[in-house]
């Protein structure tokens, strides 16, 4: 089996090949940017601008049995109406390009943005509300893939990711900023209130989790990948902190809550489970 990783470089993408490494499974890897040095320079990489697609662009990249996509652009500015001016059209045209070429098994990266300003425990059949363009962008996407499913065959997963930390994320991200202020030798950690309930998943975990939908060639439509497991941020951080050893303490407060999302939502996990209870059988 082979699969073909769009947006490789990624913070996720990298965790992604590794899994797939892990298994021993043949990948191809797609980016704009290919790394230059460092861990997965030395593999062979397929350079593609999704927005300038080659003809034919499914033989282009290998002929893969399955493709796991997470290439977005204008992260992590949510509010950008480049999401659905500019990424919604190129990312369809792209993705319709490979699945009319021959593409059988297509797993998407999608958003808890989708659901918007929703509290609580969030299941894949709630309705959609996006708040900011980068959610509406995205459940668009997902709207217009499944309604070309319904007149070009192909397995799909569009699987909504909620909050994702790890080595390699973006350095405006909480857990990076975290361990910049600890190596700094800073005394506080400046951040938010921190009573905001969020779900967090580790991304090794997300990585394990998207390699075995694609190695299954799963249909299972929208499913969440999440803990299922609401936690404060406050807490997050100060579980971070103790696991490490760390002395340094949270100056809570300093900064306002994002205006984008509520205060309390999280992820309701069954449908992966149930997933991955019936396809260890």
């Amino acid at each position: 089996m082979k699969i073909a990783v769009i947006g490789a470089n990624g913070f996720i993408g990298r965790h992604v090949l590794a899994e797939l490494t892990k298994r021993s499974i043949e990948f191809v890897a797609v980016d704009l940017c290919p790394p230059k040095e460092g861990s997965f320079s030395e593999i062979p990489w397929v350079q593609l601008d999704i927005h300038r697609p080659s003809e034919k662009v499914f033989d282009y990249i290998g002929r893969p049995d399955a493709c796991i996509h997470l290439a977005w652009g204008g992260l992590p500015n949510y509010k950008s109406l480049h999401h659905f001016e500019k990424e919604l059209p190129g990312q369809y045209r792209f993705l319709s390009a490979l699945v009319r070429e021959g593409l059988s098994s297509l797993i998407v990266s999608g958003t808890c943005f989708e659901y918007g300003m929703k509290t609580g425990a969030l299941r894949e059949d709630a309705e959609t509300h996006a708040s900011n363009p980068y959610g509406f962008a995205k459940n668009a996407l997902c709207r217009q893939l499944q309604f070309l499913r319904e007149n070009t065959p192909f397995a799909f997963t569009w699987a909504r990711l909620f909050y994702v930390y790890g080595e390699g994320q973006s350095s405006n991200s909480l857990w990076p900023q975290l361990k910049q202020a600890v190596q700094r030798g800073d005394v506080v950690f400046p951040m938010s209130g921190g009573e905001q309930v969020r779900d967090y998943l580790p991304i090794e975990t997300v990585a394990e989790r998207l390699v075995s939908l694609a190695v299954a060639k799963a249909e299972t439509g929208i499913v969440n990948i999440c803990s299922g497991k609401p936690i404060k941020v406050r807490e997050l951080v100060e579980g971070w902190i103790a696991e490490n050893g760390w002395k340094i303490k949270l100056d809570l407060g300093r900064y306002p809550y994002p205006d984008y999302e509520p205060m309390e939502f999280w992820g309701d996990s069954a449908k992966y489970k149930a997933w991955e209870m019936k396809s260890c059988l």
